[in-house]
């Protein structure tokens, strides 16, 4: 018979905080907010391991309203913190929560290195396409052309997108959903925390204030079946209301095409979550409406060495082979001087 106490049953109301959420109503981050407390009892894993860190910008105040630890840090240097942080402690279960503005300008440098590292924790990017906490200058993932306060002539920036950056740097899970779409939304986050290594979930999420809109192709009714493809693992590339289109290759380039015009489901593309090979990944996170609808879902999911893991081993490994470390005696080490 175990003697170990078993872990209380948690529900989404136990990693609610105190705190007052201070967002603009009818924003997109209460959405995802709310998914996320209602999967983090499913995961098992008591509020004391669990971490949120994130940077500076609307989502990141993230932290204050979950009942667990958290860091709120520096602009753009959430994902430097939860490197620290998740190798100091590796039971810890670390999240980093951050904007388009915050990951993908002055943190761009931070956000692309803990993904090749493929370090164990999960990164959810909002993406709202502009700066709202500044109110409403154009960001990292602005269309061409977007007017805003910083931008009154239309911006000529090239927009990043955050998956195709993820996807490059080698990401081992990569994801985008939306955030009125809960229950796709509940699944990816779900994913995301099962996934052990990098999990990069970016999240379409309206600025009803400075960028209303920016993703109503996606979330209309009218819209969104002809915008929206959703992937499953072993099925084939197929949208539109009655499921009556689908996507294939033309050599290396996708096509939009219709079903049933001596056209079969064999001759789609089908989607590999699995593929080592992340190339046709990456093209799926190349399509953007109006052209393609564009994919949500699990885009990659692979396992690969973590960093948390390798780091760990080569430690017990210089501990077996030098016994403990004396952190006086490294100090006195090599050529040493005395200032008088």
């Amino acid at each position: 018979m175990s003697t170990e106490t078993p872990l209380p049953v948690l529900t989404a109301a136990d990693f609610a905080s105190d705190q007052e959420v201070r967002w603009c109503p009818g924003c997109g981050d209460y959405s995802i907010l709310a998914q996320m407390k209602k999967i983090l009892p499913t995961l098992g894993i008591p509020r004391e391991q669990t971490v949120f860190i994130s940077g500076i910008g609307c989502s990141s105040r993230f932290p204050y309203y979950m009942n667990a630890y958290g860091i709120h840090s520096i602009h753009g240097r959430a994902p430097a913190v939860a490197t620290g942080l998740k190798v100091a402690n590796p039971e810890l279960f670390v999240w980093v929560i951050t904007g388009d503005g915050d990951a993908l300008s002055i943190g761009g440098n931070h956000l692309i290195h803990a993904i090749r590292r493929n370090l164990d924790i999960n990164i959810v990017l909002f993406n709202n396409q502009i700066y709202g906490l500044t109110k409403g200058q154009y960001s990292p993932t602005s269309p061409l052309g977007k007017v805003t306060k910083s931008t009154p002539m239309g911006a000529v920036d090239n927009p990043i997108h955050p998956l195709s950056v993820a996807i490059g740097c080698e990401a081992t899970f990569v994801a985008r959903s939306i955030d009125v779409n809960i229950k796709h939304l509940g699944m990816v986050l779900s994913r995301a925390a099962e996934h052990r290594g990098t999990a990069f979930v970016e999240v379409y999420q309206n600025c009803n204030v400075f960028n209303d809109g920016a993703f109503e192709y996606a979330t209309n009714r009218e819209t969104k079946a002809d915008s929206i493809l959703e992937l499953e693992h072993g099925k084939p590339l197929i949208f539109g209301k009655n499921g009556s289109k689908g996507i294939r290759l033309n050599g290396m380039n996708p096509e939009v095409v219709e079903l049933g015009k001596g056209i079969t489901e064999d001759d789609l593309l089908f989607h590999d979550e699995k593929a080592t090979e992340p190339s046709l990944a990456y093209l799926l996170s190349r399509m953007r409406h109006p052209e393609f609808p564009e994919p949500i879902g699990i885009f990659r999911a692979v396992d690969r060495p973590r960093y948390d893991d390798q780091l760990d081993q080569q430690i017990a490994e210089a501990r077996q082979r030098r016994g403990e470390g004396d952190l006086q005696k490294l100090f006195a080490a090599g050529e040493t001087w005395t200032v008088e």
